[in-house]
């Protein structure tokens, strides 16, 4: 029996719409990419296989025929020259797509991985990871060589409740998987997301408040270093190495070929959307604010303020690890905070694929379906064009800043409608709050929410348009400034100020250390990648 009038299986595509349509826009749970001491401080050994190397000269000329002759069974160096290339160098936001790498390599093993850090090393390459290809800021292209880790892509249940996972597995592809098995990972919503970029800046989901951050749920992974050293990284085997890849971002320190996480048993889940007119947007927002921080850990949550072409949206989603009739009383006191009524409301039990193909936004589809159709030939999503910038609060809003955050959305709507765009702020606490700053290098452990703020454009959009959206993306940041702290690494943004402090904190000196000591050369290096030395 669904709760709040036993809604039909159209309210549930109703619900998709509504909670998908941020992650639609901007991608959840993102980057990209494809990470500190040597692998361990004095006295540890950390475990390594030797470096594979190339026939290649050093200071030469690049010659690719060379690199290609080396790599293994199942992969493949695709050059400008190649048929595929057009298509093999996009990423999934459109604004990259004038980058053209010199090479891309997608890499069925390490030994690859290997072959192509040593080439780039040898020729003075530059050199960039590349999982999902969902980097905010295009960071998983470059000039150079792509090392594209989608073909290790397998998920191996192994003993104790672990599981190992390809650094080039897609989050969908994930949870189809471990589902069956009644484990999970906690992971985020965009299905064509990779598990490298996701985990290693940290990777925020809907079970996240009751089982971590992704990154909270590694119990070793396998990276090659700047070197051309395969090495493990676990809690006794290269452990400042293995602190830094649990949320110091992805492409900063080597390539993960792959991870063992722990897994959890699934619990039931229960879903929810609320609904109510924008005209009580500011009365949700403070609302919610107020209310979610005092929710069990069980209980995630989102606030979106959307503007779309038929107009402004303001609800509240969720997702709950239990049954619908304790996630109903869990959301009287928000709705009782608000006077005007809901205009919709659906709580109900969900599957937990079914749950993570709603959040998808593939309600209805396959999970073969849930791809980009250059991923899978049944894929039926599309890429986007947007740009994004984050942000995190410790403590509710003042008023002067929630009246801000919908003023904002008022405007989009009124002065730039054809684009679309406005804030999710999505719910921190539970068990990601219990971890202590330093115990990983994500550092954002006492936010209260995160917010992601973005708008989304057409391709071949006039130039003024776009130009006009990131005018009203910058007013947004400074009118959120006074309040805000910090800045999500997974939602890298080029013209965010002070990057290196936004995405890192006090963890940031240590992170510098561990990049001196495993990338001394800066080999791992873009404009926001973690520098070998204090700024």
């Amino acid at each position: 029996m669904l709760e709040g009038g036993e809604r039909t299986a159209l309210s549930r595509r109703q619900f998709l719409r509504r909670s998908g349509a941020a992650v639609a826009a901007v991608g959840s749970g993102a980057v990209l990419g494809p990470l500190l001491a040597a692998c361990g401080g004095p006295g540890r050994s950390p475990a390594t296989t030797g470096a594979v190397r190339t026939s290649t000269t050093s200071g030469g000329p690049a010659d690719w025929s060379a690199l290609a002759a080396t790599l293994g069974p199942g992969s493949r160096l695709v050059t400008p020259d190649d048929v595929a290339y057009g298509t093999d160098k996009l990423l999934y936001n459109e604004r990259f797509d004038d980058i053209d790498p010199a090479a891309i390599a997608y890499c069925a093993s390490p030994a690859d991985v290997q072959r192509c850090v040593d080439f780039a090393r040898r020729h003075g390459l530059p050199l960039a990871a590349r999982s999902g290809g969902h980097s905010y800021a295009g960071y998983s292209l470059t000039s150079g060589l792509v090392v594209d880790v989608t073909p290790m892509a397998s998920v191996r249940p192994g003993p104790g409740g672990t599981a190992t996972v390809g650094a080039g597995t897609r989050l969908i592809d994930l949870y189809a998987v471990l589902g069956p098995t009644g484990r999970l990972v906690p992971g985020g919503s965009c299905p064509t997301v990779g598990i490298a970029g996701l985990t290693l800046g940290g990777g925020v989901g809907v079970v996240g408040r009751k089982f971590g951050l992704t990154c909270d749920n590694v119990a070793s992974l396998e990276i090659v270093t700047a070197d051309g050293v395969l090495r493990t990284a676990s809690p006794t085997s290269g452990s400042d190495l293995y602190w830094a890849c649990r949320g110091g971002g992805g492409g900063n320190f080597g390539i993960v070929t792959s991870f063992t996480f722990t897994t959890h048993p699934i619990p039931p889940l229960a879903l929810f959307t609320l609904e109510w007119p924008f005209g009580a947007a500011a009365e949700v927002l403070d609302g919610w604010l107020h209310w979610t921080g005092g929710t069990p850990p069980e209980l995630w949550s989102n606030c979106q303020l959307l503007s779309a072409s038929s107009g402004n949206e303001v609800k509240v989603t969720g997702v709950y690890c239990g049954d619908p009739a304790t996630l109903s009383g869990l959301l009287q006191p928000l709705e009782q905070a608000v006077p005007a009524g809901t205009t919709d409301r659906f709580v109900g039990p969900e599957s937990y694929l079914d749950a993570m193909l709603i959040e998808a936004g593939c309600e209805g589809s396959t999970v073969a379906q849930c791809h980009l159709p250059s991923q899978n030939p049944a894929g039926t999503l599309s890429r986007a064009t947007f740009a994004a910038k984050s942000a995190y609060l410790r403590s509710p809003l003042p008023s002067p800043g929630v009246d801000a955050v919908v003023g904002a959305v008022t405007d989009l709507q009124a002065h730039l409608p054809e684009l679309g765009g406005g804030f999710v702020f999505d719910a921190y606490g539970g068990a990601i709050g219990a971890v202590a700053p330093d115990a990983t290098a994500f550092a954002h452990r006492d936010a209260l929410t995160g917010i992601e703020y973005s708008y989304s454009w057409s391709p071949g959009a006039p130039d003024q348009l776009v130009a006009g959206g990131r005018q009203w993306l910058d007013e947004a940041q400074q009118d959120l400034a006074p309040s805000s702290v910090g800045a999500y690494v997974n939602y890298m943004d080029p013209t965010q100020p002070d990057w290196p402090q936004a995405y890192y904190g006090t963890n940031l000196p240590r992170l510098v250390q561990v990049k001196r000591a495993v990338d001394p050369d800066d080999l791992f290096s873009f404009a926001q990648s973690v520098p070998t030395r204090l700024p």
